[in-house]
């Protein structure tokens, strides 16, 4: 891999890291059940981007 290539690598990494940690953070917060596990769900599925981003490597 480039250089570049391991860069934007890293920056994804990073970014689905974050929003992770967005989506435990905020459906920490909500009340309501439903829109909670949506949250959940969208947080599982940034999980997977990491893992799939990382396997990269």
């Amino acid at each position: 891999m480039t250089t570049k290539e391991l860069l934007y690598l890293e920056d994804a990494l990073g970014h689905e890291q974050y929003f992770q940690y967005q989506c435990q953070q905020t459906a920490g917060q909500l009340q309501d059940a439903e829109l909670r596990t949506s949250v959940e769900e969208m947080g599982k599925k940034h999980q997977q981007l990491f893992r799939s981003f990382y396997g990269l490597l």
